[in-house]
Parts: C-alpha cells; structure tokens; sequence
C-alpha cells in the first residue's frame, strides 16, 4: 500500500502546486536603481569593443527609410537607403583590424537629399547612438525609478522609468535641449548590464534657434537590441516620430532603420 500512495501523494502535491494562485517560488528582490545604472555606465564603456567585434564577425544589411509629410499627412517624399556589412573570411587565430572589415555605401532609393544633410531636426537630422553616451553627465539629468522586470528575447530585464531631474539643466546644443525635456522608459538586461531597449518622449517643446529656425513639439524615440549566440549586442532596429516647424513650414518626419539577414561569418 505504501508504494502506491506515495507516488499519488507526490502527484497530488505537484497538482496543488501549478495550480492556478497557488504559491510560486519567490523572485529575486530587485537592486537599488544606482546598482543597476552603475553597472550599465560600466558596461557602456565597453561599447566601441563590442560594436567593433560585431562588425568584424557578423554580416548584416541594414535599411534605412525616412518618410515625409505636410501638415495635412500627405506623403511628400521618401528616401530609403540600403547598406551591407560584409566582413572578409579570416583564418583561425587571425584578427583583422576595422579597416579590413568591407562595408558597401548606402544605396538611395527615392527622392534626392540626404536626410543627415540637414542642419537641424526640424529637417528629420538622426541622431547617432555615440551622440548619448551613457555617463554621469547624462544620467545626472535624470530621476529614475525602477519598475520592475519584463522578459525581452527570452531573457529577463529591468524596466526604469526616468523623467528630467530639474527644469535649469545645461544647453550647449540641440542635443542638450531634447535630452533635457526627455522622459520613457528604459529596459536594462539583467545578466549583461545593457541597455536593450529604450522609449523616449519629449515632454516640453523644442526650440530651434530660439524658434525663428523652427520647433519641434512631438518627438517619439524607440530602439531596440538583440544578443547574438556569443554575447555580442546590436542595434536591431531603430523609429522615431517628428513634428515639428521649420520657419513657417510644417512637416512631419518617420523614420525606420533595421538590421536584417544577421550571420555570423567567422
């Protein structure tokens, strides 16, 4: 009788407890919010390493389409631009310097004027990643707040929340005036220390030229990365959303980017 019970009784504690509200095994408690901002500062400084690793490893295309409309939401022009990272197939033990890493120029599609031409992002300019370095000087613009956690790619992230810190932050540029009046949400990988990913707004009107060049009121920002096999992270894919004034000119401004075919070459 014994033998028969306890495999039952075994079973029947294992069904009491996947049962739906019945007490589940504890997560791990979060860290501090500068645990976790210290910790990406001192991966970020690892950044230009990985990228170069990844370019020298892995090929990809890359697709570029920025899109523009009136007042009205008519499209008015596009421009699509396509790019391939083609590493060279090096021998066992050999590492090429960047130099040696191919990379095709970008093909234009559409409309002519190129869209980093621009003298301001009133005109739909893009920033760069290397233009937001994540430093004390940047994080000290913001309060931050963590969340929580979420599952991105199958693996676990920290979820903060940050807003501007004070109102009278320097502005040295147009930079400094978007990061200034920007706030989101900013998700952390929690084995890597990275940021993967990151939604930012803008909570104030932007002025350009004091708002004789233009103004910008609407400004919407997602980018997100994947991790290869090896460790290596990327910039999977990129969107922003513009409105804004140039002169008298109103214009709305899209733009996509995405790496695409990703393999590793070597």
């Amino acid at each position: 009788m014994k033998t028969i019970l306890t495999p039952l009784a075994r079973m029947f504690l294992a069904s009491v407890m996947t049962f739906p509200g019945a007490p589940q095994a504890a997560e791990a408690p979060l860290p501090s919010v500068d645990t976790v901002l210290k910790r990406v500062v001192e991966t970020s400084e690892k950044e230009n390493e990985n990228d170069r690793a990844f370019n020298q490893h892995y090929g990809y295309t890359r697709t570029k389409v920025t899109e523009y409309r009136n007042a009205h939401g008519d499209l008015k022009k596009r421009e699509e631009k396509t790019s391939r990272n083609s590493p060279a197939v090096a021998p066992v033990a050999f590492h090429p310097s960047p130099s040696e890493t191919k990379t095709e120029p970008e093909k234009s599609a559409g409309n002519k004027g190129a869209v980093t031409d621009a003298n301001s992002n009133v005109r739909g300019k893009a920033f760069e990643k290397n233009d937001f370095a994540l430093n004390g000087d940047l994080l000290g613009r913001f309060q931050f707040v963590l969340t929580g956690r979420e599952i991105l790619n199958g693996r676990p992230a920290f979820v903060l929340e940050f807003k501007p810190r004070k109102k009278d932050l320097p502005e040295r540029n147009l930079k400094d005036r978007f990061i200034n009046k920007a706030a989101g949400r900013l998700w952390v990988d929690e084995g890597d220390s990275v940021l993967v990913k990151a939604a930012v707004h803008l909570t104030e009107k932007v002025n350009v030229v004091g708002g004789l060049v233009g103004s910008i009121w609407k400004f919407d920002y997602v980018f997100d990365r994947e991790r290869t096999p090896d460790g290596l992270w990327f910039t999977h894919g990129v969107d922003w959303h513009l409105e804004g004034r140039e002169v008298i000119v109103r214009r709305t401004v899209d733009y996509h980017e995405e790496k695409s075919e990703v393999r590793k070459v070597w």
